[in-house]
Parts: structure tokens; C-alpha cells; sequence
């Protein structure tokens, strides 16, 4: 492999000559030979976002020459456009402050500046890293990756699936089918009730997920080491959030209090317990809708849903419901990852939390399997449920527990004994009714009605 010689403060390294990285990636690429998770890509946008800003706020300060401005922006521009990914190679499991990042972003920056300028004039630390600390960085990167993917990628997925069960609702809105409490027969419920429930949930999770995003707007960036903002110039830490701001088209602030926002990662936390939420609301949704479609002869088989591929490789014409099956396993993994956020965030060691990266690698990809997942399982399955009406008409008129219907008229005891009879003998709630002698059959017609128990 062609290489060239690069130095940083402990001496010399080899780096591959077709890679922009410098010293410090190098050694983190050599020293963390560890798993095959790439620090993910929202960060690496992240971090030319918020060099960018960096430099933008840098020069409106005069601290930074308009020229090396441009260089560090186009270069930034770049890495935005996915053109230098293949330069970013560090994994996930590295130094807890995401240090090692820090660097690769600037070093990367600096010489791509310096190969657009045709000179040497960007130094990684002295221009790109300019008022900042890895420590101020790395945090703010977590906020801008995790703000835009709940707002940018998350959200919209969210109402797209919101808009299939409206429209679910609607194409359902007269039909009433058998309720069921308990996995057993319950009193009935339209089935546009039963999908306006699932509408709910997810609607719900929305707003707790738009509820967590104000605390994800708050950046560190101005903290730098340990919070008291040492080595920037009064006001950076504004003028880099406006300019972050300016470049994502998103209200971003500068942190109140730095100390905390370089220690704990709380806003996190919090967004990712909604996340959980929604993948919890997910998991019942689809469980749902797989015992609903269970069959075709042998099951529930109430609903017909999409039948994508081939169910088994050796029981001819078997249709299995994978979609449902995919959300739920991503479901387990958000909730697993849940946990690893929580554990994350709780080791903060005095002015600092050092298991950042391992905690945005999960908070991101839980967004990232939900967003999927919610696209996948609409587009795959719940447009296309249709109702079995047949057999939901024939269930309904088969439940035994049709029979809260008469207590007003018969008391519940008497009820009871009329399901037990039914359920006993194999025969219908009227019939048992009648034999017990509590109502004649032309009073129990007039009292029963299923579908008006809606």
C-alpha cells in the first residue's frame, strides 16, 4: 500500500496516500480494531455542520480570515453532499468523548481545504478545531444528528402511517366484529374503533417525540473542555448556534448552563423514552394484526392482508405475516437500546460523559429501524388490510359474551347462566335463553342487538 508520512504531537504515523485522515485517525484506526460499527454517517454530517457554523461564527468574531472561512465551508460542503464518507473509517467502540472523531472531522477538513487551496494554510486544530474541545463537539454533533432525524426523517414516516389508518378507519367505519379482552371473546367493537385505538397510540407517541426535540436544540458547542468556554472569544457560543441554525433551517440554541451539557446526556434519554414508546405501541399494533389475520382456516382470520412472498420452504402455498414480524423484532431492539442509552448517560464523571458514541449509535439507529420499519410495515402491510366481514359477522354472532346484552333485562347472574348453558350444550345464547325460561323468544329479538352495542 502507497503511503505517506503524517506527524501529530507523539510522532510519526504511516497513512494510506488516497486517504485524507491524518495522525490521530490513523492511530485511533489501528489501536480499536474493535466490532464493525461505523461511527454513523448522521454523525459525520453532524460534525461538518457544526464545523461549518464553527467557522462561520470564528470569522464574524475575527478570529478567522475570511479565506480558510470558505476553505473549511467548502470542505464541509463536501462531506454534507456524501462525497468524502469514505474518508470517516473510525468505529463506534473508541475513546468514550468521541475524541478520536473530533479529529478524523478536522483533519479530514483541513487537508481537503488545504488540496482546494493548493497550500498548506488549514491546520486541524489551529483553524477547523478553533474554539472548540472534542468535548464541546462531540455532544453538539449528538444533538444536530438526533434533532434532524426525529424531525427530518422520523416525523414524516409518522404521519405517513397516521394517514393509512385514518383512511383504514373510514373504509371500516360500519363494521362491528367481536371485541376480545384477555386473548378471549369480549362484548363487540366496531373495527374502525379497533383501528382508531392503533391510530391513537401512534399519534401519541408523536407528540412525545415532538415533546423531546425543544431539549435536543440546546448545543454545548462555546463549552469547550470542561464548560467555562476557555480558548473562545465572547459570544462564540451564540454565533456558532445561529450559524448552525442559519445552515440546518432549524432553531438551535446555545446550552444555558455548559457544565451540563457536557456531563449529561439527559435530553437524550428522554427523546429515546419515546422512542421506546412508539416501538412498545408498535409491537402491539402489529401483534395485533398478525393474531387478527392468523389462519387462513385454522386461526382468527378476520382480517386479509398483503400476501408479499412465499411462507415456507417446504409447506406449499404458506403466506406468513413478516411484515408484522419485522416490526416487532425491531421493536425489541429500540427497547434493547433503550437501555443502552440509560446506562450511557449515567456515566457522567464529573465534567464529563464518556459513552457518547455508544450512546448516539443507538439512539440513531432506533430512529433509523423506526422510521424504516413505519414505512415498511404501511407500504407492506396496513394499506392493503382489507376486513373478512363473513367471518367477522359470523364470530360476532357466536360470542357467548353478546350476553352482557341482556342484563339489564335478565340480571347478571341469570346471563351468566344462560352463556354457561350455551357454551355447555353447543347452542345459541337465544335458545339457551329461552330453555332457561327467562325471556321468550320475541322479547329476547327485540332486546338483542349486537351491532347497537357499539
Amino acid at each position: 500500500m502507497d503511503c505517506r508520512i503524517e506527524r501529530d504531537s507523539m510522532g510519526e504515523m504511516r497513512v494510506p496516500s488516497d486517504r485524507l485522515w491524518g495522525a490521530q485517525t490513523q492511530r485511533s484506526l489501528e489501536n480499536f480494531r474493535i466490532g464493525g460499527e461505523i461511527m454513523p454517517r448522521e454523525i459525520t454530517k453532524a460534525f461538518a455542520i457544526l464545523k461549518k457554523a464553527a467557522a462561520v461564527a470564528n470569522c464574524r468574531l475575527a478570529k478567522l480570515d475570511e479565506r480558510r472561512r470558505d476553505l473549511i465551508a467548502e470542505a464541509c460542503d463536501e462531506i454534507l453532499n456524501g462525497e468524502l464518507f469514505d474518508h470517516f473509517p473510525l468505529v463506534v467502540w473508541q475513546t468514550g468523548s468521541g475524541t478520536q472523531s473530533n479529529m478524523n472531522a478536522n483533519e479530514v477538513i483541513a487537508a481537503r481545504g488545504n488540496a482546494l487551496a493548493g497550500e498548506i494554510i488549514l491546520h486541524p486544530n489551529d483553524h477547523v478545531n478553533m474554539s472548540q474541545s472534542s468535548n464541546d463537539t462531540f455532544p453538539t454533533a449528538m444533538h444536530i444528528a438526533a434533532s434532524i432525524i426525529l424531525e427530518d426523517v422520523l416525523l414524516p414516516e409518522l404521519e405517513a402511517f397516521i394517514a393509512a389508518l385514518k383512511r383504514l378507519e373510514e373504509e371500516n367505519a360500519g363494521v362491528v366484529k367481536s371485541g376480545r379482552t384477555h386473548l378471549q371473546d369480549a362484548t363487540p367493537i366496531r373495527f374502525s374503533q379497533e383501528i382508531s385505538g392503533w391510530r391513537a397510540m401512534i399519534e401519541k407517541t408523536g407528540e412525545m417525540i415532538r415533546l423531546s426535540i425543544p431539549g435536543l436544540l440546546e448545543l454545548a458547542l462555546g463549552g469547550t473542555a470542561v464548560g467555562t468556554g476557555l480558548n473562545t472569544p465572547n459570544g462564540f457560543a451564540e454565533a456558532a448556534a445561529k450559524a448552525v441554525s442559519e445552515l440546518t433551517g432549524t432553531a438551535f440554541v446555545t446550552a444555558p448552563n455548559k457544565f451540563h451539557s457536557l456531563t449529561a446526556r439527559d435530553e437524550l434519554v428522554f427523546a429515546h423514552g419515546a422512542l421506546k414508546a412508539l416501538a412498545a405501541n408498535l409491537m402491539k399494533i402489529a401483534n395485533d394484526v398478525r393474531w387478527l389475520s392468523s389462519g387462513p382456516r385454522c386461526g382468527i382470520s378476520e382480517i386479509f392482508i398483503p400476501e408479499n412472498e412465499p411462507g415456507s420452504s417446504i409447506m406449499p402455498g404458506k403466506v406468513n405475516p413478516t411484515q408484522c414480524e419485522a416490526v416487532t423484532m425491531l421493536a425489541v431492539q429500540v427497547m434493547a437500546n433503550d437501555v443502552a442509552v440509560g446506562m450511557s448517560a449515567s456515566q457522567g464523571n464529573f465534567e464529563l460523559n464518556v459513552f457518547m458514541p455508544v450512546l448516539i449509535h443507538n439512539f440513531l439507529q432506533s430512529a433509523r429501524l423506526l422510521s424504516d420499519g413505519l414505512r415498511s410495515f404501511r407500504l407492506n402491510c396496513v394499506e392493503g388490510i382489507k376486513a373478512n366481514r363473513d367471518v367477522m359477522r359470523r364470530n360476532l354472532y357466536n360470542s357467548l359474551m353478546l350476553a352482557t346484552a341482556l342484563n339489564p333485562y335478565i340480571g347478571y347472574d341469570n346471563a351468566a347462566k344462560t352463556v354457561k348453558k350455551a357454551h355447555a350444550e353447543g347452542i345459541s345464547l337465544k335458545e339457551a335463553c329461552t330453555l332457561l325460561g327467562f325471556l321468550t323468544p320475541e322479547r329476547f329479538d327485540e332486546v338483542f342487538h349486537p351491532e347497537e352495542m357499539t
